[in-house]
């Protein structure tokens, strides 16, 4: 009798992890995050409830690597790389494609509904919170400060601004809006929030 290789845990692991960042996606789009449970994850995705435990610490655990998973999958689909702001010389222009991208991202059923859910969770859950800065918005955010740098160093944005308040020109009004539905979110709107925040508001 033909003796079998012995099963490959490492393989195992993987795809059992990947079945649940599915099912933790899924499930939050379709019930909501309240709704959702570790349960009802490890069901969904077919392993035992302690397969979760093992790895992870809460549902929100789960979903959060789930997302940053999501995240770094969309951008080699679109042969970006997951952490880099163009730098073409033109700062308008650069900051415009990103939000741009950006608002498509935030549009994408595959990415609302846990993004809602994570800033959300974040806002009632202080550690959920923390995590989803650390691990998600500050990489995000460092981008920006890091553009800002370089187009300071070029002559474009005047010496000693605080680039981290700079950046929230951009990146706050934006997420005011999606969040609180206080308006529709457009190429439009974004580019004129970059036209605002770089020209200014008095007259010329």
């Amino acid at each position: 009798m033909v003796k079998k290789p012995a099963p490959d845990a490492t393989r195992r692991s993987e795809k059992s992890r990947r079945a649940i960042y599915d099912a933790a996606l899924a499930l939050v789009a379709e019930v909501g995050y309240p709704k959702t449970t570790v349960e009802g994850i490890a069901a969904r995705a077919g392993v035992g409830k302690q397969t979760i435990y093992r790895w992870w610490g809460s549902k929100a655990d789960v979903l959060l690597e789930a997302f940053l998973d999501l995240s770094a999958q969309a951008a080699r689909e679109a042969g970006a790389e997951p952490y880099a702001i163009p730098d073409t010389g033109d700062l308008a222009a650069d900051i415009k494609a990103v939000l741009r991208a950006t608002v498509d991202q935030l549009k994408d059923p595959r990415f609302e509904a846990p993004s809602r859910a994570l800033a959300a969770e974040g806002v009632v859950n202080e550690q959920v919170g923390r995590e989803f800065m650390t691990k998600l918005m500050e990489p995000a955010l460092q981008l920006y400060v890091d553009r800002l740098r370089s187009a300071q160093e070029a002559g474009q944005v005047r010496p000693g601004i605080d680039l981290r308040i700079a950046l929230e020109f951009f990146i706050s009004p934006l997420a005011q809006r999606w969040l609180q539905y206080t308006g529709p979110i457009s190429y439009e709107y974004t580019d004129t929030l970059v036209d605002y925040a770089l020209n200014g508001l008095a007259p010329r």
